[in-house]
Protein backbone atom coordinates (compact mmCIF):
# COMPACT_ATOMS: atom_id res chain seq x y z
CA UNK A 1 0.00 0.00 0.00
CA UNK A 2 2.74 2.31 0.43
CA UNK A 3 4.49 1.25 -2.59
CA UNK A 4 1.12 2.28 -4.50
CA UNK A 5 0.96 5.83 -2.43
CA UNK A 6 4.85 6.48 -2.96
CA UNK A 7 4.25 6.04 -6.76
CA UNK A 8 0.95 8.04 -6.26
CA UNK A 9 3.14 11.10 -4.98
CA UNK A 10 5.93 11.02 -7.46
CA UNK A 11 3.86 10.80 -10.36
CA UNK A 12 1.85 13.88 -8.90
CA UNK A 13 5.06 15.68 -8.14
CA UNK A 14 5.90 14.73 -11.90
CA UNK A 15 2.93 16.51 -13.34
CA UNK A 16 3.12 19.60 -11.49
CA UNK A 17 6.53 20.15 -12.58
CA UNK A 18 5.28 19.74 -16.16
CA UNK A 19 2.35 21.81 -15.39
CA UNK A 20 4.78 24.55 -13.52
CA UNK A 21 7.11 24.06 -16.89
CA UNK A 22 4.33 24.76 -19.26
CA UNK A 23 3.13 28.12 -17.24
CA UNK A 24 6.89 29.27 -16.97
CA UNK A 25 7.17 28.68 -21.24
CA UNK A 26 3.88 30.44 -22.02
CA UNK A 27 4.38 33.52 -19.36
CA UNK A 28 7.79 34.11 -20.70
CA UNK A 29 6.48 33.85 -24.99
CA UNK A 30 4.00 36.43 -23.74
CA UNK A 31 6.88 38.72 -22.09
CA UNK A 32 8.77 38.17 -25.56
CA UNK A 33 5.78 38.76 -27.34
CA UNK A 34 4.96 42.27 -25.69
CA UNK A 35 8.57 43.02 -25.57
CA UNK A 36 8.83 42.55 -29.63
CA UNK A 37 6.22 44.85 -29.98
CA UNK A 38 7.45 47.24 -27.82
CA UNK A 39 10.83 47.16 -29.98
CA UNK A 40 9.00 47.30 -32.85
CA UNK A 41 6.54 50.61 -31.73
CA UNK A 42 10.41 51.98 -30.99
CA UNK A 43 12.08 51.21 -34.50
CA UNK A 44 8.55 52.74 -35.70
CA UNK A 45 8.83 55.61 -33.99
CA UNK A 46 12.81 56.51 -34.83
CA UNK A 47 12.35 55.24 -38.77
CA UNK A 48 9.69 57.88 -38.79
CA UNK A 49 12.04 60.53 -36.91
CA UNK A 50 14.87 59.86 -39.16
CA UNK A 51 12.59 59.93 -42.38
CA UNK A 52 11.82 63.38 -40.98
CA UNK A 53 14.80 64.44 -40.50
CA UNK A 54 15.92 62.81 -44.21
CA UNK A 55 13.35 65.32 -45.26
CA UNK A 56 14.30 68.12 -43.71
CA UNK A 57 18.08 67.50 -45.07
CA UNK A 58 17.02 66.75 -48.44
CA UNK A 59 15.00 69.92 -48.34
CA UNK A 60 17.76 72.12 -46.65
CA UNK A 61 20.21 70.42 -49.68
CA UNK A 62 18.02 71.83 -52.37
CA UNK A 63 18.15 75.26 -51.58
CA UNK A 64 21.59 75.28 -50.93
CA UNK A 65 21.94 73.66 -54.73
CA UNK A 66 19.32 75.95 -55.85
CA UNK A 67 21.73 78.99 -54.38
CA UNK A 68 25.10 77.62 -55.82
CA UNK A 69 23.22 77.62 -59.22
CA UNK A 70 21.85 80.93 -58.93
CA UNK A 71 25.56 81.93 -57.97
CA UNK A 72 27.32 80.31 -61.05
CA UNK A 73 24.96 81.46 -63.02
CA UNK A 74 25.73 85.06 -62.00
CA UNK A 75 29.20 84.39 -62.05
CA UNK A 76 29.15 83.02 -65.35
CA UNK A 77 27.39 85.68 -66.56
CA UNK A 78 29.95 88.45 -65.19
CA UNK A 79 32.72 86.43 -67.27
CA UNK A 80 31.04 86.64 -70.33
CA UNK A 81 29.88 90.03 -70.20
CA UNK A 82 33.76 90.54 -69.08
CA UNK A 83 35.19 88.72 -71.95
CA UNK A 84 32.62 90.62 -74.52
CA UNK A 85 33.83 93.86 -73.49
CA UNK A 86 37.52 92.60 -73.68
CA UNK A 87 36.89 91.46 -77.22
CA UNK A 88 34.66 94.86 -78.27
CA UNK A 89 38.03 96.62 -77.12
CA UNK A 90 40.14 94.57 -78.60
CA UNK A 91 37.47 95.11 -82.41
CA UNK A 92 37.99 98.65 -81.70
CA UNK A 93 42.13 98.21 -81.58
CA UNK A 94 42.18 96.32 -84.80
CA UNK A 95 40.03 98.45 -86.53
CA UNK A 96 42.05 101.80 -85.47
CA UNK A 97 45.20 99.76 -86.91
CA UNK A 98 43.67 98.95 -89.80
CA UNK A 99 42.51 102.51 -90.49
CA UNK A 100 45.99 103.51 -89.57
CA UNK A 101 47.55 101.00 -91.67
CA UNK A 102 44.88 101.98 -94.55
CA UNK A 103 46.39 105.66 -94.33
CA UNK A 104 49.89 104.59 -94.49
CA UNK A 105 49.61 102.95 -97.48
CA UNK A 106 48.25 105.10 -99.30
CA UNK A 107 50.62 107.62 -98.19
CA UNK A 108 52.96 104.73 -100.11
CA UNK A 109 51.24 104.90 -102.69
CA UNK A 110 51.08 108.66 -103.38
CA UNK A 111 54.83 108.22 -102.71
CA UNK A 112 55.34 105.86 -105.24
CA UNK A 113 53.58 107.38 -107.90
CA UNK A 114 55.52 110.38 -107.14
CA UNK A 115 58.86 108.48 -108.00
CA UNK A 116 57.17 106.44 -110.88
CA UNK A 117 56.65 110.06 -112.38
CA UNK A 118 60.68 110.81 -111.71
CA UNK A 119 61.59 107.60 -113.02
CA UNK A 120 59.92 108.67 -115.83
CA UNK A 121 61.65 111.81 -116.19
CA UNK A 122 64.72 110.65 -115.78
CA UNK A 123 64.30 107.74 -118.48
CA UNK A 124 63.64 110.33 -120.66
CA UNK A 125 66.41 112.60 -120.22
CA UNK A 126 68.71 109.08 -120.38
CA UNK A 127 67.60 108.39 -123.57
CA UNK A 128 68.32 111.84 -125.02
CA UNK A 129 71.69 111.73 -123.42
CA UNK A 130 72.23 108.16 -124.75
CA UNK A 131 71.45 110.14 -128.28
CA UNK A 132 73.41 112.50 -128.24
CA UNK A 133 76.68 110.31 -126.66
CA UNK A 134 75.89 107.75 -129.37
CA UNK A 135 76.13 110.84 -131.82
CA UNK A 136 79.61 112.04 -130.32
CA UNK A 137 81.02 108.50 -129.93
CA UNK A 138 80.06 108.04 -134.12
CA UNK A 139 82.18 111.23 -134.11
CA UNK A 140 84.98 110.31 -132.49
CA UNK A 141 84.91 107.06 -134.36
CA UNK A 142 85.27 109.06 -137.68
CA UNK A 143 87.79 111.41 -136.35
CA UNK A 144 89.81 108.21 -135.13
CA UNK A 145 89.61 106.50 -138.41
CA UNK A 146 90.66 109.45 -140.26
CA UNK A 147 93.54 109.96 -137.53
CA UNK A 148 94.15 106.30 -137.96
CA UNK A 149 94.76 106.72 -141.93
CA UNK A 150 96.71 109.74 -141.61
CA UNK A 151 98.96 107.78 -138.78
CA UNK A 152 99.59 104.74 -141.50
CA UNK A 153 100.60 107.28 -144.64
CA UNK A 154 103.15 109.32 -142.32
CA UNK A 155 104.56 105.91 -140.62
CA UNK A 156 104.33 103.53 -143.94
CA UNK A 157 102.45 100.55 -141.74
CA UNK A 158 99.26 99.41 -141.28
CA UNK A 159 97.00 99.61 -137.73
CA UNK A 160 97.54 95.53 -137.61
CA UNK A 161 101.26 96.11 -137.41
CA UNK A 162 101.95 99.10 -135.35
CA UNK A 163 99.51 97.22 -132.73
CA UNK A 164 101.31 94.15 -133.00
CA UNK A 165 105.23 96.11 -132.69
CA UNK A 166 103.54 98.06 -129.81
CA UNK A 167 101.83 94.70 -128.05
CA UNK A 168 105.35 93.11 -128.87
CA UNK A 169 107.18 95.84 -126.64
CA UNK A 170 104.54 96.35 -124.04
CA UNK A 171 104.88 92.25 -123.87
CA UNK A 172 109.02 92.68 -123.17
CA UNK A 173 108.55 95.38 -120.90
CA UNK A 174 105.81 93.50 -118.74
CA UNK A 175 108.57 90.31 -118.50
CA UNK A 176 111.33 93.09 -117.65
CA UNK A 177 109.57 94.45 -115.16
CA UNK A 178 107.87 91.20 -113.79
CA UNK A 179 111.33 89.44 -113.40
CA UNK A 180 112.44 92.40 -111.62
CA UNK A 181 109.74 92.76 -109.35
CA UNK A 182 109.78 88.63 -108.68
CA UNK A 183 113.52 89.09 -107.80
CA UNK A 184 112.37 91.67 -105.49
CA UNK A 185 109.43 90.33 -103.93
CA UNK A 186 111.73 86.66 -103.43
CA UNK A 187 114.64 88.74 -102.10
CA UNK A 188 112.22 90.30 -99.45
CA UNK A 189 110.55 86.88 -98.69
CA UNK A 190 113.96 85.52 -98.34
CA UNK A 191 114.88 88.17 -96.07
CA UNK A 192 111.83 87.82 -93.95
CA UNK A 193 110.73 84.33 -94.44
CA UNK A 194 114.41 82.67 -93.89
CA UNK A 195 114.94 84.14 -90.45
CA UNK A 196 111.28 82.93 -89.07
CA UNK A 197 111.31 79.61 -90.50
CA UNK A 198 114.63 78.92 -89.62
CA UNK A 199 114.10 79.95 -86.21
CA UNK A 200 110.89 77.53 -85.98
CA UNK A 201 113.20 74.87 -87.16
CA UNK A 202 115.89 75.67 -85.37
CA UNK A 203 113.65 75.24 -81.77
CA UNK A 204 111.73 71.86 -83.15
CA UNK A 205 115.02 70.15 -83.91
CA UNK A 206 116.99 71.63 -80.82
CA UNK A 207 114.10 70.22 -78.53
CA UNK A 208 113.84 66.66 -80.39
CA UNK A 209 116.36 64.66 -81.70
CA UNK A 210 116.15 60.66 -81.74
CA UNK A 211 118.60 57.79 -83.03
CA UNK A 212 117.62 56.19 -86.32
CA UNK A 213 117.57 52.24 -86.87
CA UNK A 214 119.37 51.69 -89.90
CA UNK A 215 117.83 48.30 -91.19
CA UNK A 216 118.36 45.96 -94.26
CA UNK A 217 117.28 42.59 -96.04
CA UNK A 218 119.42 40.79 -93.90
CA UNK A 219 119.75 38.99 -90.48
CA UNK A 220 122.32 37.23 -89.18
CA UNK A 221 121.84 34.18 -86.55
CA UNK A 222 125.15 33.46 -84.63
CA UNK A 223 125.61 29.90 -83.92
CA UNK A 224 127.11 28.13 -80.58
CA UNK A 225 129.85 25.86 -83.44
CA UNK A 226 129.42 24.93 -87.12
CA UNK A 227 128.27 21.85 -86.46
CA UNK A 228 125.03 23.15 -85.73
CA UNK A 229 124.67 24.00 -89.44
CA UNK A 230 124.30 20.78 -90.22
CA UNK A 231 121.20 20.07 -87.96
CA UNK A 232 119.75 23.24 -88.91
CA UNK A 233 120.13 21.29 -92.15
CA UNK A 234 119.13 18.21 -91.40
CA UNK A 235 118.95 15.06 -93.43
CA UNK A 236 118.45 15.50 -97.05
CA UNK A 237 117.96 19.15 -95.94
CA UNK A 238 114.45 18.55 -94.52
CA UNK A 239 114.81 20.53 -91.86
CA UNK A 240 115.97 23.88 -93.69
CA UNK A 241 113.25 23.32 -96.31
CA UNK A 242 110.49 23.26 -93.51
CA UNK A 243 112.41 26.27 -92.08
CA UNK A 244 112.09 28.57 -95.17
CA UNK A 245 108.21 27.09 -95.78
CA UNK A 246 107.08 28.54 -91.99
CA UNK A 247 108.61 31.74 -92.06
CA UNK A 248 108.70 32.61 -95.87
CA UNK A 249 112.56 33.60 -96.47
CA UNK A 250 115.55 32.29 -96.95
CA UNK A 251 118.35 30.82 -94.95
CA UNK A 252 121.89 30.97 -96.37
CA UNK A 253 124.46 28.71 -94.77
CA UNK A 254 128.01 29.26 -95.68
CA UNK A 255 131.31 29.19 -94.92
CA UNK A 256 130.92 32.33 -92.38
CA UNK A 257 132.08 30.68 -89.34
CA UNK A 258 129.42 30.15 -86.69
CA UNK A 259 126.85 32.45 -88.50
CA UNK A 260 123.43 31.31 -90.73
CA UNK A 261 122.19 34.37 -92.68
CA UNK A 262 118.67 35.40 -92.86
CA UNK A 263 117.14 36.64 -96.32
CA UNK A 264 113.78 38.54 -97.24
CA UNK A 265 112.21 41.48 -98.04
CA UNK A 266 109.54 41.21 -95.25
CA UNK A 267 111.41 42.50 -91.58
CA UNK A 268 108.97 40.71 -89.71
CA UNK A 269 108.81 37.76 -91.54
CA UNK A 270 112.65 37.67 -91.14
CA UNK A 271 112.48 38.69 -87.20
CA UNK A 272 109.86 35.42 -86.85
CA UNK A 273 112.64 33.33 -88.88
CA UNK A 274 115.35 34.95 -86.42
CA UNK A 275 113.71 34.44 -83.12
CA UNK A 276 112.81 31.02 -84.39
CA UNK A 277 115.98 30.21 -85.42
CA UNK A 278 117.65 31.65 -82.14
CA UNK A 279 114.96 28.96 -80.17
CA UNK A 280 115.54 25.82 -81.98
CA UNK A 281 119.84 26.24 -81.40
CA UNK A 282 119.24 27.17 -77.72
CA UNK A 283 116.86 24.02 -77.63
CA UNK A 284 118.36 21.95 -79.24
CA UNK A 285 115.66 19.86 -80.84
CA UNK A 286 115.56 20.29 -84.42
CA UNK A 287 112.92 19.00 -86.64
CA UNK A 288 110.00 19.64 -89.29
CA UNK A 289 107.73 19.53 -86.32
CA UNK A 290 109.06 20.86 -83.63
CA UNK A 291 110.36 23.95 -86.25
CA UNK A 292 106.56 24.26 -87.19
CA UNK A 293 105.41 24.59 -83.83
CA UNK A 294 108.22 27.48 -82.78
CA UNK A 295 107.27 29.01 -86.17
CA UNK A 296 103.38 29.17 -84.32
CA UNK A 297 103.95 29.96 -81.70
CA UNK A 298 106.42 33.06 -82.16
CA UNK A 299 104.25 34.57 -84.41
CA UNK A 300 101.50 34.62 -81.63
CA UNK A 301 104.47 36.56 -79.44
CA UNK A 302 105.62 38.59 -82.32
CA UNK A 303 101.92 40.22 -82.73
CA UNK A 304 101.34 40.46 -79.51
CA UNK A 305 104.66 42.73 -79.37
CA UNK A 306 103.66 44.21 -82.17
CA UNK A 307 100.57 45.30 -80.63
CA UNK A 308 102.26 46.45 -77.58
CA UNK A 309 104.67 49.00 -79.63
CA UNK A 310 101.67 50.42 -81.07
CA UNK A 311 100.47 50.91 -77.67
CA UNK A 312 103.97 52.35 -75.81
CA UNK A 313 104.00 54.34 -78.78
CA UNK A 314 100.51 55.91 -78.36
CA UNK A 315 101.14 56.52 -75.25
CA UNK A 316 104.44 57.93 -75.68
CA UNK A 317 103.23 60.73 -77.75
CA UNK A 318 100.22 61.22 -76.07
CA UNK A 319 97.95 60.62 -78.54
CA UNK A 320 95.18 58.38 -77.44
CA UNK A 321 91.70 56.66 -78.79
CA UNK A 322 93.06 55.18 -81.43
CA UNK A 323 91.59 52.16 -82.85
CA UNK A 324 93.12 49.16 -82.17
CA UNK A 325 93.92 48.53 -85.78
CA UNK A 326 95.88 51.26 -85.92
CA UNK A 327 97.82 50.18 -82.93
CA UNK A 328 98.46 47.11 -84.48
CA UNK A 329 99.36 49.03 -87.95
CA UNK A 330 101.85 51.24 -86.07
CA UNK A 331 103.63 48.24 -84.17
CA UNK A 332 104.44 46.97 -87.56
CA UNK A 333 106.18 49.89 -89.00
CA UNK A 334 108.91 48.88 -86.62
CA UNK A 335 109.98 46.60 -88.82
CA UNK A 336 109.22 48.61 -92.34
CA UNK A 337 112.49 50.76 -93.47
CA UNK A 338 112.49 53.54 -96.01
CA UNK A 339 115.69 54.40 -97.48
CA UNK A 340 116.75 52.43 -94.63
CA UNK A 341 115.25 54.61 -92.22
CA UNK A 342 113.28 52.97 -89.51
CA UNK A 343 109.61 54.15 -90.44
CA UNK A 344 108.20 53.93 -86.67
CA UNK A 345 111.27 56.06 -85.63
CA UNK A 346 110.65 58.38 -88.76
CA UNK A 347 106.84 58.74 -87.55
CA UNK A 348 107.43 59.35 -83.74
CA UNK A 349 109.98 62.20 -85.26
CA UNK A 350 107.81 63.71 -87.14
CA UNK A 351 105.17 63.24 -84.90
CA UNK A 352 106.97 65.37 -82.28
CA UNK A 353 108.67 67.70 -84.92
CA UNK A 354 104.80 68.41 -85.76
CA UNK A 355 103.93 69.44 -82.64
CA UNK A 356 106.78 71.94 -82.05
CA UNK A 357 106.23 73.14 -85.67
CA UNK A 358 102.00 73.56 -85.08
CA UNK A 359 103.07 75.13 -81.08
CA UNK A 360 105.35 77.95 -83.12
CA UNK A 361 102.41 78.59 -85.77
CA UNK A 362 99.61 78.73 -83.17
CA UNK A 363 97.65 75.73 -84.10
CA UNK A 364 96.49 72.19 -82.45
CA UNK A 365 99.50 70.36 -80.83
CA UNK A 366 98.24 67.44 -80.28
CA UNK A 367 95.72 66.96 -83.64
CA UNK A 368 99.61 68.06 -85.22
CA UNK A 369 101.22 64.93 -83.50
CA UNK A 370 98.27 62.68 -84.21
CA UNK A 371 98.91 63.56 -87.95
CA UNK A 372 102.41 63.65 -87.85
CA UNK A 373 102.66 59.65 -86.04
CA UNK A 374 99.43 58.85 -88.89
CA UNK A 375 101.39 60.43 -92.09
CA UNK A 376 102.67 57.23 -93.16
CA UNK A 377 100.45 54.16 -91.34
CA UNK A 378 99.83 53.10 -95.19
CA UNK A 379 103.73 52.10 -95.48
CA UNK A 380 102.51 48.81 -92.75
CA UNK A 381 100.16 47.90 -95.66
CA UNK A 382 101.59 48.80 -99.01
CA UNK A 383 103.19 45.45 -99.98
CA UNK A 384 100.12 43.77 -99.08
CA UNK A 385 97.75 46.09 -101.31
CA UNK A 386 97.44 47.80 -105.00
CA UNK A 387 98.16 51.54 -104.55
CA UNK A 388 100.82 54.25 -102.74
CA UNK A 389 101.23 54.50 -99.03
CA UNK A 390 99.23 57.78 -99.58
CA UNK A 391 96.53 56.48 -101.22
CA UNK A 392 96.73 53.08 -98.83
CA UNK A 393 96.87 55.39 -95.84
CA UNK A 394 93.83 57.96 -96.52
CA UNK A 395 91.42 54.50 -96.78
CA UNK A 396 92.88 53.52 -93.48
CA UNK A 397 92.36 56.86 -91.82
CA UNK A 398 88.93 57.20 -93.57
CA UNK A 399 87.92 53.41 -92.31
CA UNK A 400 88.48 54.40 -88.80
CA UNK A 401 87.21 57.52 -89.04
CA UNK A 402 89.95 59.95 -88.77
CA UNK A 403 88.89 63.76 -88.40
CA UNK A 404 89.77 65.22 -92.13
CA UNK A 405 93.34 67.41 -90.99
CA UNK A 406 94.34 64.08 -90.41
CA UNK A 407 93.86 62.96 -94.01
CA UNK A 408 94.48 65.93 -95.51
CA UNK A 409 98.03 65.68 -93.76
CA UNK A 410 98.66 62.16 -95.12
CA UNK A 411 97.60 63.60 -98.77
CA UNK A 412 99.85 67.08 -97.94
CA UNK A 413 103.07 64.97 -97.12
CA UNK A 414 103.02 64.07 -100.64
CA UNK A 415 101.71 66.58 -102.49
CA UNK A 416 98.65 65.28 -103.63
CA UNK A 417 96.49 67.69 -101.93
CA UNK A 418 97.07 70.73 -100.78
CA UNK A 419 97.51 71.27 -97.28
CA UNK A 420 94.40 73.21 -95.98
CA UNK A 421 95.31 73.73 -91.87
CA UNK A 422 98.40 74.59 -89.88
CA UNK A 423 98.35 71.21 -88.47
CA UNK A 424 98.92 69.65 -92.24
CA UNK A 425 101.87 72.47 -93.06
CA UNK A 426 103.36 71.35 -90.00
CA UNK A 427 103.64 68.17 -90.55
CA UNK A 428 104.78 68.77 -94.60
CA UNK A 429 107.58 70.38 -92.64
CA UNK A 430 108.25 68.48 -89.82
CA UNK A 431 108.26 65.18 -92.80
CA UNK A 432 110.94 66.93 -95.02
CA UNK A 433 113.50 67.80 -91.63
CA UNK A 434 113.12 64.25 -90.54
CA UNK A 435 113.67 63.01 -93.95
CA UNK A 436 116.98 65.55 -95.05
CA UNK A 437 118.52 65.42 -91.57
CA UNK A 438 121.88 64.56 -92.19
CA UNK A 439 122.05 60.75 -91.68
CA UNK A 440 118.43 60.27 -91.38
CA UNK A 441 118.49 58.36 -94.79
CA UNK A 442 120.73 56.42 -96.93
CA UNK A 443 120.35 55.26 -100.67
CA UNK A 444 122.29 53.21 -102.53
CA UNK A 445 125.38 53.74 -104.87
CA UNK A 446 123.35 52.65 -108.05
CA UNK A 447 119.89 54.70 -107.25
CA UNK A 448 122.32 58.01 -105.68
CA UNK A 449 123.81 57.45 -109.36
CA UNK A 450 120.67 56.79 -111.42
CA UNK A 451 119.61 60.43 -109.67
CA UNK A 452 122.67 62.34 -110.51
CA UNK A 453 121.84 61.45 -114.04
CA UNK A 454 118.25 62.39 -113.93
CA UNK A 455 118.72 65.60 -112.48
CA UNK A 456 121.38 66.02 -115.18
CA UNK A 457 119.10 65.09 -118.05
CA UNK A 458 116.37 66.76 -116.64
CA UNK A 459 118.27 70.52 -116.71
CA UNK A 460 119.62 69.65 -119.85
CA UNK A 461 116.12 69.52 -121.80
CA UNK A 462 115.82 72.54 -121.36
CA UNK A 463 116.01 75.24 -124.39
CA UNK A 464 119.64 77.43 -124.47
CA UNK A 465 120.61 75.37 -121.35
CA UNK A 466 124.62 74.43 -122.48
CA UNK A 467 125.49 71.91 -119.57
CA UNK A 468 123.86 71.04 -116.12
CA UNK A 469 125.91 70.01 -113.30
CA UNK A 470 124.60 67.54 -109.99
CA UNK A 471 127.03 69.33 -107.03
CA UNK A 472 126.88 68.23 -103.24
CA UNK A 473 125.41 64.97 -103.58
CA UNK A 474 122.23 65.68 -105.56
CA UNK A 475 121.08 68.50 -103.25
CA UNK A 476 122.05 71.22 -105.87
CA UNK A 477 122.24 71.41 -109.48
CA UNK A 478 123.94 74.17 -111.64
CA UNK A 479 122.55 74.63 -114.55
CA UNK A 480 124.89 77.02 -117.23
CA UNK A 481 123.14 78.36 -120.12
CA UNK A 482 124.16 80.23 -123.33
CA UNK A 483 123.74 84.30 -122.71
CA UNK A 484 122.99 85.11 -126.22
CA UNK A 485 120.05 82.56 -125.93
CA UNK A 486 118.77 83.14 -122.41
CA UNK A 487 118.64 86.69 -121.11
CA UNK A 488 118.50 87.60 -117.34
CA UNK A 489 114.66 87.99 -117.17
CA UNK A 490 114.11 84.27 -118.77
CA UNK A 491 116.96 82.65 -116.29
CA UNK A 492 114.55 83.83 -113.62
CA UNK A 493 111.85 81.80 -115.39
CA UNK A 494 114.00 78.61 -116.79
CA UNK A 495 115.15 78.20 -112.94
CA UNK A 496 111.31 78.03 -111.64
CA UNK A 497 110.71 75.49 -114.44
CA UNK A 498 113.49 73.09 -113.93
CA UNK A 499 112.26 73.30 -110.62
CA UNK A 500 108.89 72.43 -110.94
CA UNK A 501 109.96 69.60 -113.69
CA UNK A 502 112.05 68.14 -111.02
CA UNK A 503 109.28 68.15 -107.91
CA UNK A 504 107.09 66.22 -110.63
CA UNK A 505 109.22 63.66 -111.63
CA UNK A 506 111.82 62.86 -109.44
CA UNK A 507 111.43 60.91 -105.40
CA UNK A 508 113.82 62.73 -103.21
CA UNK A 509 114.55 63.45 -99.65
CA UNK A 510 114.89 67.13 -98.55
CA UNK A 511 114.96 70.02 -101.36
CA UNK A 512 116.91 70.34 -104.09
CA UNK A 513 118.12 73.48 -105.51
CA UNK A 514 118.64 75.04 -108.69
CA UNK A 515 121.41 77.62 -109.51
CA UNK A 516 120.99 78.79 -113.57
CA UNK A 517 124.53 80.66 -114.20
CA UNK A 518 124.44 83.16 -117.14
CA UNK A 519 128.16 84.42 -117.78
CA UNK A 520 128.91 86.72 -121.06
CA UNK A 521 132.63 87.12 -121.20
CA UNK A 522 134.42 89.18 -124.45
CA UNK A 523 137.79 87.98 -125.33
CA UNK A 524 140.35 89.79 -127.40
CA UNK A 525 144.02 89.19 -128.06
CA UNK A 526 146.54 92.13 -128.37
CA UNK A 527 149.12 91.89 -130.67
Amino acid sequence: MSEWITIWMNSTGLGLMALILVAGGVIGFLLRRVSVQAKLKEAEEQASRIQTEAAREAENTRRQAELEAKEERLRVSRELEEEIKERRQEFQSQERRLIQREEALEGKRETIEKRERQVENQLEQAVEKNKKLNAHLEEVDRLRQEQTRALEQVSGLTAAEAKKILIDQMIEEARHECARQVRRIEEEARENAEQEANRIIGIAIQRYAADHVSESTLSVVNLPNDEMKGRIIGREGRNIRAMEMATGVDLIIDDTPEAVIISGFDPIKREIARRALERLVSDGRIHPKRIEDVVVKVKTEIDKHIREIGQQTAMEMGVDALHPEILRLLGRLNYRTSYSQNVLMHSKEVAHLSGLVAAELGGDVKLAKRAGLLHDIGKALDHELEGSHVQIGIEVARRYQESPVVLNAIAAHHEEEEPTSIESIAVCAADALSAARPGARRETLESHVKRLEQLEKIGDSFKGVEKTYAIQAGREIRVIVEPSTVNESEAIFLAKDIAKRIEEELTYPGEIKVTVIRETRSVELAT
